[in-house]
């Protein structure tokens, strides 16, 4: 038996970073796989455990429930080395917690995701829209990492399970990486870090454009 119960979708960059951090704290869980477009998040079982019908959703032995990747990450890291103690640090993981989501997310995973489903032509003007915004999430972490190996507080942190889940799928996104070197090093480091796994699938079939049943258009 286990504590945490993960409802997890497979092909989501936002289930995947809670997946890494659990591998790399070494913590027993039951994984319960939700197909998005397939209706699971749209039933009403579903809708207790989360009204947002999003995944991931950590569900803890007291039944209590955690939604929103990165605050699934925080509560997991608490009082482990991948979460500073001190208010400075913690500032500097929560910037980048909301960078990942404010702009990581959308321009390179979100264009990744609308490219592979077909949601956006690769030469359409929405996507050359996120892709230059891809571009300029690169140019901020190049100039980041120009005098740090990390994203915060001198260590490899959540900031970099956060930001690495989107990041590394730059190439898939069409977005040309090859000028940005200290992102490319600091993408190894990651990579390089005890127990990482990197278990992210393709999105299937029916997450393509009107294929499934699902909240996202």
């Amino acid at each position: 038996m286990t504590d945490l119960r993960l409802y997890d979708y497979a092909a989501s960059a936002n289930c995947y970073k809670v997946r890494l951090l659990l591998e790399q704290l070494e913590r027993d869980y039951e994984r319960v796989a939700i197909d998005i477009f397939d209706g699971d998040t749209l039933t009403d079982a579903y809708e207790r455990l989360n009204p947002q019908r999003s995944t991931p959703v950590l569900e803890l032995s007291d039944g209590r429930t955690l939604i929103e990747s990165n605050a699934i990450l925080w509560y997991l890291a608490a009082g482990t080395p991948l979460l500073p103690d001190d208010p400075f640090g913690q500032a500097e993981v929560c910037r980048w917690l909301i960078y990942e989501q404010s702009d990581v997310m959308p321009m390179i995973g979100g264009l990744r995701f609308r490219l592979v489903t077909g949601r956006f032509a690769p030469d359409s003007e929405s996507a050359q829209r996120r892709r230059t915004g891809a571009h300029e999430v690169l140019r901020i972490l190049e100039r980041h990492l120009a005098t740090r190996s990390f994203l915060a507080a001198d260590r490899y942190s959540i900031a970099d399970i956060a930001v690495y889940a989107y990041a590394h799928l730059a190439e898939e996104a069409g977005v040309d990486t090859s000028a940005y070197h200290r992102f490319h090093d600091w993408l190894e480091r990651v990579r390089e870090q005890p127990r990482f796994v990197d278990d992210l699938v393709p999105y299937p079939p029916n997450a393509s454009l009107l294929a499934g049943r699902s909240i996202y258009g």
